[in-house]
C-alpha cells in the first residue's frame, strides 16, 4: 500500500534500527467516534510503500471500553514493548489512557495496567511516554477541553512497571497560552468555543533542548504548534512558539529520525473521517526550535 491509501489518524512511527523498518501505529477504526475494535500496524522500509494492516490489538470480551479507541503509541521498555492508548470507559463515560504490553512491536498487545492510569474522574487522552533525567517514567497527556474549558497538557509520574500513577498530575500549560491557537466552534461538540489540546509528543534536539509538538485549532482548522522548555526539564516552564508549525487541517503529530538522519514530522490530514491520511514532512532544527523544511513550504505555497 502507498501512504495515501491508508486511512489512519494520530500516526505514530516506531523505527526499528536492527531491521531498518518503520512500524506505523494509529487510530485505525474506520469511524473512531463509534464502536472501537482495536489497533493495526503498517510496516515500511521507506515511508512510502507499506505492508499491512497487521492486527496488534483487539478488544477482549471483558474489556473496560467499547468506544473511542484512540492514539496508540509504542515504545521499547525494559525488554518488552509498551503501548499507551486512549479509550472511553464504560463505567463513567470518561476518556482515559491505559497501558498495554507485548513481546514484539507487532503484538499481540494485552492490557498491562488494570485500566486507565490517568485520573478516574478526569477526561484524559493522548498519553505519551517521557523518561526524565533520572530515568523515571512519566505520562504526558491532555486534560480534555470539554471538561476543563481551556484544554491542558499535564504530566504524571508513573511507577517503574508503568502499571499505575506514582504522583498527582501537574499542569504544564493550557491551550490558550499559545498565541496561534483559536477557540474551537462546532455544533457537534458540547462546550464549543473552548481551546483544544491534543496529541502531545516530546523530543530533544541535537543540542539537548526539550521540545513538545501538540495540536489545537486555527480558525476551525486542525493545526500543530511547538512548545519549548528553556530549562530542559519536563516541568518547564513551557514557552509557546508564537506561530504554528503546521495549519493545513492536520495535526496530532510526532517527530522521529529516518535512517538517513533526517528529522521527520508525521501528522494526519485532513481532519475528517474517512478522508484522514498520514503524511510525512521533513523538518529541520532552527536554533532551539524546529521548522518545516523550506522546500516543503515552497511546495505547499505552489499548490
Amino acid at each position: 500500500m502507498k501512504t495515501g491509501d491508508i486511512q489512519l489518524r494520530d500516526p505514530y512511527v516506531l523505527p526499528d534500527p536492527e531491521q531498518r523498518i518503520y512500524y506505523m501505529y494509529g487510530s485505525t477504526d474506520k469511524n473512531i467516534w463509534r464502536e472501537g475494535t482495536g489497533f493495526d500496524v503498517y510496516i515500511s522500509r521507506d515511508l512510502s510503500d507499506w505492508d499491512g494492516p497487521y492486527t496488534v490489538f483487539r478488544k477482549p470480551d471483558d474489556f473496560f471500553a467499547d468506544v473511542n479507541f484512540w492514539a496508540p503509541e509504542v515504545y521499547p521498555y525494559h525488554g518488552r514493548y509498551i503501548m499507551f492508548a486512549t479509550f472511553r470507559r464504560k463505567d463513567n463515560d470518561r476518556l482515559g489512557t491505559a497501558v498495554l504490553s507485548a513481546d514484539e512491536p507487532i503484538g499481540p498487545f494485552s492490557l498491562h495496567s488494570e485500566g486507565p492510569v490517568t485520573p478516574a474522574d478526569w477526561s484524559s487522552l493522548d498519553g505519551t511516554l517521557y523518561m526524565d533525567e533520572a530515568d523515571q517514567p512519566w505520562m504526558v497527556f491532555c486534560h480534555e477541553w470539554q471538561q476543563v474549558g481551556d484544554g491542558e497538557i499535564c504530566a504524571m509520574r508513573l511507577s517503574p512497571d508503568l502499571t499505575e500513577a506514582a504522583s498527582e498530575p501537574v499542569t504544564l500549560f493550557c491551550a490558550s497560552e499559545a498565541d496561534w491557537a483559536t477557540p474551537f466552534h462546532s455544533p457537534r461538540f458540547p462546550g464549543s468555543g473552548n481551546y483544544v489540546t491534543d496529541g502531545p509528543f516530546l523530543f530533544r534536539t541535537t543540542s539537548g533542548g526539550l521540545l513538545m509538538v501538540w495540536a489545537s485549532f486555527v480558525d476551525g482548522r486542525y493545526a500543530l504548534g511547538v512548545a519549548k522548555s528553556p530549562t530542559g526539564k519536563l516541568c518547564g516552564p513551557w514557552l509557546q512558539e508564537p506561530e504554528h508549525l503546521y495549519s493545513s487541517d492536520g495535526g496530532h503529530g510526532m517527530v522521529f529520525r529516518t535512517w538517513e538522519g533526517e528529522l521527520m514530522l508525521t501528522v494526519h490530514t485532513p481532519n475528517r473521517t474517512p478522508d484522514e491520511r498520514p503524511i510525512f514532512i521533513p523538518v529541520v532544527e532552527d536554533g532551539d526550535s524546529i521548522k518545516l523544511d523550506g522546500m516543503y513550504r515552497e511546495t505547499r505555497r505552489a499548490e
